[in-house]
């Protein structure tokens, strides 16, 4: 049998949740761990090239002092004509000047000459290629030496009389190298666990920093839940502000409900007896006039009703906070129909699984559930079930839940279940009611966000259900 669901409000928009962004929290950590592994990354980069330059500064002037013992070594000074002479220099400052190929290397040359004059013995005879010197005194560079290697050179021009010559001294760079590459290495290795720390601490900061906030919802959530009446204040004064505007707003909200409801209670005072007066004097009248007047003032006091009853739960439905469990609520009803209809012999059966809070007021929940727990046992032949379930609405992201009524009466078509929940609409006259207990029931589940439907049930009568919200049970 096809099910026909009631539309309960006319253009009304469910609202979607956005879909929940990144953590503040996480935010505050990937920037900063992106920002620290950067700075500390240029850092390293900075730390590295700074001990280059100062090992390159080291290794220039180990090789300068060779230079100037190589000076030293190849000038005479002649005491009696007070000349400076030239002479082939046997400097062996350095035991790797005497081995062949060590790495470490000296030769002297004619500034106007590419022609070695001297060399160490470490050079067996092969050139150094060092790139010419230029205009000035002294210059150094890397260059390729005579078994591949990488070399440092250190040249100075030295112009003695009227000569000037070239010194140069070189030496591999394999070591220098593999103290940089070392040196880089453990800054590396600092530098992480130093990263590590900071992230670490960043991590905790924000967890410290961000609690007041989780405290605020958490106290939040106990007003939300009805199990506390305004925000706890004792907050940092960042934040404490926003739980103050917070609490006025419940205040005010509150004020709003208790206002209306003032209202409501005051006009249906005020029309209850000039309505019943009306209807008393028509009805001790009698004739035509009377009969149409005393007809009229029932459809005023059923539409009176009507839409007090939907002022009331409008009301009602902005309260803050407020939630019940449904078992004990629909358990009191249940009891309360066996007594009413005791007579009758209705068999009312309850099937509930677990623990369900509805996300409204207690007698809302009893006044929806009571008109479909009553007109099903007026129209029972012998029995009556109901079943609360918890649902998923995967549309909205909330929790909601279910009540479904049956009974195993004569059961409603398709088209008597649609006129059913009309306003004032009653099916059969003989039946005691007012014909609004169905639209009610349909008005609130709308103003609450649920829904109602009317179905053909497996016990051969009518099945009502009814959908609405839920506490969260996470």
């Amino acid at each position: 049998m096809k099910t026909e669901k009631i539309d309960t409000v006319a253009g009304a928009e469910e609202h979607q949740p956005l879909k929940p962004q990144r953590s503040l929290a996480s935010r505050l950590v990937l920037v900063a761990a992106i920002w620290s592994t950067i700075a500390l990354a240029l850092a390293g980069v900075f730390l590295a090239g700074l001990y280059q330059r100062a090992s390159e500064r080291a290794f220039d002037a180990q090789l300068e002092i060779h230079i100037k013992a190589l000076i030293s070594e190849m000038l005479v000074t002649d005491p009696e004509q007070s000349t400076t002479l030239v002479r082939s220099p046997n400097y062996r400052g350095d035991p790797r000047f005497s081995l062949p190929l060590s790495g470490w290397y000296w030769t002297i040359r004619r500034a106007d000459s590419p022609d070695i004059l001297y060399a160490s013995e470490s050079l067996v005879g092969d050139p150094l290629n060092a790139p010419p010197i230029g205009q000035n005194e002294t210059s150094a560079g890397f260059i390729t030496g005579p078994t591949g290697d990488e070399v440092r050179v250190l040249q100075q021009k030295v112009s003695i009389g009227d000569v000037s010559y070239v010194l140069a001294v070189g030496a591999a760079t394999t070591g220098f190298w593999a103290d940089i590459s070392e040196f880089a290495r453990l800054v590396t290795l600092t530098l992480c666990i130093v990263g590590l720390g900071l992230i670490l601490a960043i991590f905790l900061q924000v967890r410290v920093g961000l609690k007041p906030l989780a405290h605020l919802r958490a106290s939040l959530s106990e007003v939300r839940q009805g199990e506390a009446e305004r925000i706890d204040e004792a907050l940092p004064r960042e934040i404490a502000p926003l739980a103050v505007e917070l609490n006025a707003l419940i205040a005010s909200n509150k004020e709003i409900v208790e206002r209306a409801r003032t209202h409501v209670g005051n006009l249906a005072h005020g029309l209850k007896t000039p309505l019943s007066v009306i209807s008393n004097e028509a009805r001790s009248t009698g004739g035509p006039l009377a009969d149409k007047v005393s007809e009229q003032a029932s459809i005023m006091s059923t539409q009176i009703q009507h839409h007090l009853e939907r002022a009331r739960m409008a009301a009602q439905r902005r309260v803050i906070g407020v939630s019940c469990e449904t078992e004990p609520v629909l358990a009191r009803l249940i009891r309360a129909m066996g007594k009413i209809y005791r007579d009758k012999n209705v068999s009312v059966e309850f099937f509930q699984e677990e623990t369900v809070r509805f996300r409204g007021e207690s007698q809302d929940l009893e006044e929806m559930s009571g008109n479909l727990v009553d007109n099903a046992c007026k129209w029972a032949s012998s029995r009556v079930t109901v079943k609360v379930a918890p649902l998923d609405d995967p549309t909205t992201n909330r929790d909601m839940f279910s009540i479904t009524v049956e009974d195993d009466g004569p059961g409603l078509t398709p088209e008597e279940r649609a006129e059913a929940v009309k306003r004032g609409r009653r099916l059969d006259e003989t039946v005691p009611g007012t014909g609004l207990g169905l639209s009610i029931v349909a008005d609130l589940a709308a103003l609450y966000g649920g829904t109602f439907e009317l179905d053909g049930s497996d016990l051969g009568g009518l099945k009502a259900i009814l959908i609405l919200p839920a506490l969260d049970r996470g």
